[in-house]
């Protein structure tokens, strides 16, 4: 592995407005003062534009960050971003997310996920990059039987277009990583939570709904198992693993073996989505978001899986403990209380 020194480097952050990646701005900002970071984000309304704008708010004072709003499906605008800057790390966080909006606007995936990122490897391609690391998901996984979900599994089963996208994304890097020798490092995330996430991901939607003394749906009759990871700890893994690239070296043949891995971020303690749905609840009266007195069994409906849902995700971890010694750790209860306090701030 070929260490990455961030200190005085230039780093390219795509999707820098969503979730995970204002968290890892804001802490590559925090923790490297002399780092340059680049964030490119369409800042489109798939969900509330204005989390976006807080997000993008809270950087954008920083000298030491560039924001570029834009779309990653414009080739003419990433080449000039790359040809500007000459970023040395890439990290591609943008993409179209959510596995039930691609059944209904597939479009936006197939622009965003895979134009998107093919324009990123050929920006890779055409300036040297010392790494690129990319999102992949945990959706790749299918409807895998096999538990915990490892990386050596076979993934050529995605149930939904979104996963299918993904998976995309892991094959043409490799392919690139093959011809080009760009070292590039895939992460699967597994169900990421925390405070300025995401309206669309269940934790934040049970919230909204019930504040507003809606029904929330619990799929698959609360049989729903989720490896709930904490953005603090998906943040903390992307750092670690910028900082060491796979190395580039030659096989027998003399040609490029490629510089290429993928590992899973997740926290090993796939939840009972019964049992989360209770804590969230806990934690929301605790914040004062909900009364003390608030009815949970009223607005509870168990109902059947739907398309595109898998019943577990789980992730095996060892690979990214043995080369990066860490392991995401946050216990749900902790995670949930954060979002919580940060709700009751952020909607008053």
């Amino acid at each position: 592995m070929k260490k990455i020194d961030l200190n005085n480097k230039t780093i390219l952050v795509t999707g820098s407005s969503g979730f995970i990646g204002f968290f890892l701005v804001k802490r590559l900002l925090n923790d490297y003062p002399n780092i340059k970071v680049i964030g490119i984000d369409n800042m489109n309304d798939y969900y509330d534009v204005h989390l976006k704008e807080y997000r993008l708010n809270e950087l954008i004072n920083n000298p030491n960050y560039t924001f570029v709003k834009g779309n990653l499906a414009d080739k003419e605008l990433i080449n000039k971003v790359f040809n500007e800057y000459k970023p040395e790390v890439v990290v591609n966080l943008a993409a179209q997310a959510g596995v039930r909006y691609s059944i209904t606007n597939p479009d936006v995936y197939i622009e965003s996920n895979i134009i998107g990122f093919y324009n990123i490897l050929e920006a890779c391609r055409h300036n040297e990059v010392e790494h690129l690391v990319y999102a992949s998901s945990s959706s790749v996984y299918g409807s895998n039987k096999k538990v915990p979900y490892s990386v050596d599994d076979k993934v050529d089963n995605p149930v939904s277009l979104y996963a299918a996208t993904k998976k995309s994304n892991e094959l043409l890097a490799h392919a690139y990583s093959k011809l080009y020798n760009i070292p590039s490092t895939g992460l699967r995330f597994f169900t990421v939570y925390g405070p300025a996430g995401r309206p669309d991901m269940a934790y934040f939607g049970f919230t909204n709904k019930l504040i507003a003394g809606e029904t929330i749906k619990i799929f698959n009759y609360g049989n729903c198992k989720r490896d709930f990871t904490y953005i603090d700890d998906i943040v903390e893994g992307v750092i670690r693993v910028m900082q060491g690239a796979p190395e580039k070296k030659n096989g027998e043949d003399g040609l490029p073996i490629p510089p290429y891995q993928v590992y899973n971020i997740g926290n090993s303690n796939p939840e009972n989505l019964l049992d989360f749905v209770t804590i969230l609840q806990e934690e929301l009266v605790r914040a004062g978001v909900l009364p003390e007195d608030y009815d949970f069994e009223a607005h509870k409906e168990l109902v059947p899986m739907q398309a595109g849902d898998v019943p577990i995700t789980y992730a095996d971890t060892t690979p990214l403990e043995r080369d990066y010694g860490f392991k995401p750790n946050t216990p749900l209860r902790r995670g949930l209380r954060k979002f919580a306090e940060w709700y009751k701030e952020f909607y008053k």
